[in-house]
C-alpha cells in the first residue's frame, strides 16, 4: 500500500491493463472507491498496451494488477507470464477470464487469482481483497 499523494492517507494502488477502454471502466467501477471496509481507498490506473502496463509495473509500486485476458494484440495471459518471468517482486495478479475453463491458462501464466470476463461487480471485489490480504499475510 502506498502513501495518497493528496493526503498522506493510504491507497491500494491497482493497474488495470485492457485494450479496451470500456472494460476499464467497469473495473474501475466494479472497484469503487474502497473494496472493502478493511482496506484502504483504491487509486486505479490504466494502462491500454503490454509496453506501458509492463513500464507502469515496472516504475510504480503497484499493490494489484487487473489484467484482461480478452485483451488484443497482447492478451493479459501473456502479460501476466511475462510479468512474473521479468519482475523481482511483482505485484500479485488477477486474471479477467472469459470462461472459467480458462482457469488452467490462468494457472500456466501464474495468475494469483482469477475473475470472471464480462466483470462481475460483485465477484471482482472480493477476488481482489483476497488476493491482497493473502499477499499481506492476513
Amino acid at each position: 500500500m502506498t502513501e495518497d499523494q493528496r493526503g498522506g492517507q493510504p491507497t491500494l494502488k491497482v493497474l488495470v491493463y485492457s485494450d479496451d477502454r470500456q472494460v476499464r471502466e467497469q473495473i474501475r467501477l466494479a472497484l469503487g472507491r474502497r473494496i472493502s471496509a478493511d482496506l484502504p481507498e483504491v487509486e486505479a490506473v490504466d494502462v491500454a498496451t503490454q509496453p506501458a502496463a509492463i513500464h507502469a509495473v515496472d516504475s510504480g509500486n503497484y499493490d494489484v494488477v487487473i489484467a484482461d485476458g480478452e485483451a488484443v494484440p497482447s492478451g493479459g495471459m501473456g502479460l501476466c507470464h511475462q510479468l512474473k518471468d521479468e519482475v523481482s517482486d511483482c505485484p500479485p495478479v488477477v486474471l479477467l477470464v472469459a470462461r472459467v475453463a480458462d482457469a488452467w491458462l490462468a494457472s500456466w501464466s501464474r495468475a494469483d487469482a482469477i475473475s470472471t470476463h464480462p466483470v462481475d461487480p460483485v465477484e471482482l471485489p472480493r477476488v481482489v481483497a483476497g488476493v491482497l490480504r493473502t499477499a499481506a499475510g492476513v
